[in-house]
């Protein structure tokens, strides 16, 4: 089956679509049929095969190539979308209601207005909504979204001292887990492991396999392992450099560094389990 990927944002989702009877190139505006309505997109890379297996809805044709009137409209919604947001604002305020309002976004041919907040419970903002239509003439959706889309619409620097993945690269969001960060003897400390979303860093996500996988065969803190001078306690395990921090059992005040390739040890049976349960994950 031939599919594109098309893209509505610089870094947002990329969506699946059939290329029909067109010759669609890599960077090609498209005019697509979505379930918020008419959008224009560009093609993300050349037309592929798409397996069966990995379609998780009906695959939609593109409707056509966009044409410079398209692109007018377009470029004509994206200048009017600034002042929405910010009269939005205002309405908000006016009833009083507590929510961040994020971005909002025309379909092509103006017949829906999403508009995207996020707050940290639930809105009842159906006067709201009706005050926006009652100026703009067509229909209205809010849509409540997570820290980490906020986040991603306003950007920022993070702790490496670079601009925030979600907005250079990172087009879907994937889970991270407090175990990811124990799996790479990361400080637990909130502060230190926190986006500025307020989440666990998306980075710790990214040498994660890398860790499970060279833990494999390395001790956990806590086990006793074999070493050239008499079983030791592993106190801390550092699996990228291979270095050991260990306390030796016939001697409670004497410690060593040696080199994990240099000990013997037995996993446990909760090791295992708990690596084959990794393994099923996968």
């Amino acid at each position: 089956m031939k599919a594109i990927k098309v893209q509505f944002k610089p870094v947002g989702k990329k969506y699946f679509f059939a290329p029909g009877k067109f010759d669609i190139k890599d960077g090609t505006k498209v005019i697509v049929n979505t379930i918020r309505g008419i959008e224009l997109g560009y093609c993300v890379g050349e037309i592929f095969d798409l397996k069966e297996e990995d379609l998780t809805s009906e695959l939609k044709e593109v409707s056509r190539i966009a044409n410079d009137n398209d692109v007018k409209n377009y470029e004509k919604n994206k200048l009017d979308e600034p002042e929405i947001c910010k009269k939005t604002k205002e309405l908000a305020k006016q009833r009083g209601l507590d929510m961040k309002v994020l971005e909002c976004e025309y379909t092509l041919d103006r017949a829906k207005l999403i508009i995207y907040f996020e707050s940290e419970g639930r809105v009842d903002f159906r006067d709201l909504v009706k005050d926006i239509a009652d100026i703009y003439h067509t229909r209205i959706e809010l849509r409540q979204v997570g820290s980490r889309d906020g986040a991603k619409v306003f950007g920022g620097i993070g702790p490496c001292g670079l601009i925030v993945c979600c907005q250079r690269f990172i087009s879907e969001f994937a889970n991270v887990s407090v175990k990811m960060a124990k799996n790479q003897s990361l400080s637990l400390n909130p502060v230190k492991i926190s986006g500025n979303c307020g989440k666990l860093l998306c980075c710790i996500n990214y040498e994660n396999d890398l860790y499970k996988e060279l833990r494999k065969n390395a001790p956990d803190i806590g086990d006793i392992v074999e070493t050239s001078d008499g079983p030791a306690k592993v106190l801390s395990c550092d699996v990228i450099n291979r270095n050991l921090k260990v306390k030796y059992l016939n001697d409670e005040n004497r410690f060593g560094y040696p080199k994990l390739d240099d000990v013997k040890f037995t996993p446990s049976i909760e090791k295992r389990k708990r690596d084959e349960l990794d393994d099923d994950s996968l």
